[in-house]
């Protein structure tokens, strides 16, 4: 028969100095993580609230030595400026036109496509789509004057739909690519039990596929609509008058308007203008967006 002692550490034992030693790991990792996500938030967030700051700075305060990082004499004068001119808001009218048009046909026309891709089997179905996601390894430049002599023959050169039809060459395969994981990740039982319940494969897709990918349809949808509400190297090349210009290429005729110096407030009263709608659909559907990053990724 044996018993067991257990040592009882002295007073000069490591072993309290260990266990303290443990707790602070944790507190030390927490402190580290946070301070983590506060630079990047402060890396990311600066320049919009440097960009806001400036929009309602007044000009002579812009380079003021010491630096202002919080305005004296905060003015909405450079807002009202740019609401007030009539070539900015038919650029806003403009982007809203080209931005929601390519939205919607990319989701409309990529969908389908998705849905084959990703449901229907049949030969060269993997080839076709690492086709599809090669075209956006392409830069925009690479392509500009094949696009350009393209638009002239079309007679679509300084028109809204040059832009749609340009923004749909990248923006399209990118949708389709994202959707077919969406569609992949559907089980085949939904399907089979349509077809038992004698919907056709269109009714399947339409009233029973579609539905379960509405995360990723919004998801994608944002995507695209921000990439073509932003995009400038196109919009700057096949519009020439500014009542065909979009948003990007509206800010930067700002700077031609003035013979004596950069209007930068009202640059920066305009990004902010053009940016707030973005945020907004952002927070509108952000947990739309949350769940279609994670629902493309499980397998059903």
């Amino acid at each position: 028969m044996s018993t067991n002692v257990e040592a009882v550490p002295t007073g000069g034992s490591p072993l309290p100095l260990a266990h303290k030693k443990a707790r602070q790991r944790p507190s030390i990792l927490r402190i580290l993580f946070w301070a983590l996500i506060v630079v990047i938030f402060v890396y990311t967030v600066f320049p919009f609230y440097w960009a806001l700051r400036s929009a309602i700075t007044p000009d002579s305060d812009l380079f003021a030595t010491p630096v202002q990082y919080f305005p004296i004499h905060p003015t909405l004068d450079n807002f009202r400026s740019v609401l007030s001119d009539s070539d900015f808001l038919t650029a806003l009218k403009n982007s809203t036109i080209v931005a929601g048009s390519t939205t919607l046909l990319a989701l409309g026309i990529g969908s389908f496509a998705a849905y084959s891709l990703g449901r229907l089997k049949f030969r060269g179905r993997g080839a076709m789509l690492y086709a599809m996601l090669s075209m956006t390894i392409f830069p925009q430049i690479a392509i500009l004057g094949a696009l350009y002599t393209m638009l002239n023959n079309f007679n679509l050169y300084n028109h809204l739909g040059a832009l749609v039809f340009s923004y749909m060459i990248f923006t399209l395969p990118f949708t389709i690519w994202v959707l077919t994981g969406f569609f992949r990740s559907l089980p085949r039982d939904l399907e089979e039990s349509a077809y038992v319940d004698g919907a056709s494969p269109f009714e399947t897709f339409w009233r029973v596929m579609l539905p379960l990918v509405a995360p990723g349809l919004v998801t994608t949808g944002l995507l695209a609509f921000i990439a073509a509400w932003n995009e400038f190297l196109y919009a700057l090349s096949f519009t020439q008058t500014p009542d065909e210009h979009t948003v990007p290429v509206a800010i930067t005729s700002f700077q031609g308007k003035s013979s004596f110096q950069v209007p930068w407030g009202e640059i920066m009263a305009a990004t902010v203008v053009v940016t707030v709608p973005l945020i907004v659909l952002v927070l509108i559907f952000q947990r739309r967006i949350l769940a279609g990053l994670t629902a493309g990724a499980v397998k059903g």
